[in-house]
């Protein structure tokens, strides 16, 4: 039982880090509500639309983009790591290239595609 006391420090720690300042300003903060702060807020301007407001398809566009090239760096990152550790081995040797740059191909595919179908422009 005495191997499991450092990690229960810890999680009582973690917990007494997180919940103090949130329980100090519950506590300790002033509380004066009028109108005003009550009010939504939207970037300085009065709320004049709904919240349930449709998204132009482009913005779904960029993020779905951006998940492409972050997977591309994600996986590319680690590979480049090991590389040097995987060509020390005669077996693998080409087969780390080879599926790295199939790997490439298939995302450089979809950068064509969606470079091709003008995903990339912002009007």
């Amino acid at each position: 039982m005495e191997a499991y006391f450092p990690i229960l420090m810890f999680v009582l720690v973690g917990v007494a880090v997180g919940v103090l300042p949130m329980a100090m300003g519950f506590v300790l903060a002033p509380r004066r509500p009028d109108p005003e702060k009550l009010s939504p807020y939207e970037c300085g301007f009065e709320a004049f639309e709904d919240a349930r407001m449709k998204f132009d398809v482009r913005y779904y566009l960029v993020a779905i983009l951006f998940i492409l090239f972050d997977l591309e760096i994600a996986f590319l990152v680690p590979w480049a790591v090991v590389f040097s550790d995987m060509v020390a081995i005669d077996s693998l040797k080409v087969f780390g290239f080879v599926e790295m740059l199939i790997f490439m191909g298939i995302l450089a595919l979809g950068d064509i595609y969606a470079w091709a179908k003008g995903a990339l422009e912002w009007e």
